[in-house]
């Protein structure tokens, strides 16, 4: 099928980074539901697939025969419970996204996909990782250095989403509803 060698070398390296860097949970579902709806086992389903990519084929609406209802939802990043850290470097050390994401997958072995909401400030970070991190990993990122700037990764509490200006305003309602009424039961009286 591949018409060269230079061409499965080159399917082979593609494969071979999708693999290394992408989480393929929701695809692993889909071809193992495609095969079982079909009879078929996982093997033939993905032969089938780089047929189809090998020919430059696609499946449009009117071509396709796979039931959009049944495949299984994508579960991958929405299950996990994620948590705000603050790392101690900053773009006033050089930190870029792509630096930090880098540092972060080579040394805890996070996923990609699961490294959300980074803010970069001047002098700290703050970014979201999965809920749980292993208690040796968090430790050896505290000792991480990006440009010769230690992580010294922390957790960042929660906010209490209280608002501070909500009890005076209650307060404030409440002292002018019973001044109101006062105002008003004087007024009836007279």
């Amino acid at each position: 099928m591949l018409d060269n060698i230079a061409e499965a070398k080159l399917l082979k390296q593609s494969l071979q980074q999708i693999l290394t860097n992408e989480n393929l949970l929701a695809e692993r579902n889909a071809i193992n539901t495609i095969a079982t709806e079909l009879g078929i086992d996982s093997l033939e389903c993905a032969s089938a697939l780089l047929y189809l990519l090998q020919k430059g084929k696609s499946i449009t609406p009117v071509e396709q025969k796979i039931d959009i209802a049944v495949l299984p939802p994508v579960v991958n990043q929405l299950n996990i419970k994620m948590v705000r850290y603050r790392l101690d470097v900053g773009s006033k050390h050089q930190l870029n996204l792509d630096t930090l994401k880098q540092v972060l997958i080579e040394e805890s072995g996070v996923d990609k996909n699961n490294i959300n909401n980074v803010n970069i400030q001047d002098l700290y970070t703050l970014v979201n990782l999965p809920d749980e991190m292993p208690l040796d990993i968090f430790q050896h990122l505290k000792t991480v250095e990006i440009n010769q700037q230690k992580l010294d990764i922390r957790r960042v509490k929660a906010r209490n989403n209280k608002k501070r200006g909500n009890n005076h305003y209650r307060r404030g309602r409440q002292a002018n509803t019973k001044s109101g009424n006062k105002m008003s039961d004087n007024i009836i009286s007279n």
